[in-house]
């Protein structure tokens, strides 16, 4: 038997700030709202992955979780970031052990989220 395919991949997060979340998200890192469910919101991080914010998820806390976006342009997005006065936990720095570049920031729920370009050839980029 053939796996199933698979089309789209959604993250959920717990929030108590769903307002104050809604706003890095779309106004800072510039993701759309896919879907607005009132106690959850999703933002699209690409065509076929989301990020879902939602305020009953009560067990799901942010030690622990590094939520990594991919992106060429690293120094852009520190510097980007920066502009918009995020406080940036790391900047741009090679990681020679797991051979990628990336920063550090935080959201308004604590959340780490780094920026990662990997430099490993072997890596299935777009």
């Amino acid at each position: 038997m053939n796996r199933p395919t698979l089309q789209q991949q959604v993250t959920f997060l717990h929030t108590a700030v769903l307002g104050e979340t809604a706003v890095f998200y779309q106004t800072i890192l510039g993701l759309p709202l896919a879907l607005d469910q009132g106690v959850c919101q999703i933002f699209q991080v690409t065509p076929t992955a989301f990020l879902g914010f939602c305020r009953h998820l009560e067990g799901a806390r942010p030690s622990g979780v590094i939520l990594t976006l991919v992106a060429e342009d690293v120094d852009d997005w520190h510097a980007y970031l920066k502009a918009q006065g995020v406080a940036i936990e790391k900047p741009p720095t090679l990681n020679e052990t797991f051979n990628i570049y990336h920063c550090f920031i935080r959201d308004p729920n604590g959340y780490l989220i780094e920026i990662q370009r990997f430099l490993d050839p072997a890596w299935p980029g777009v």
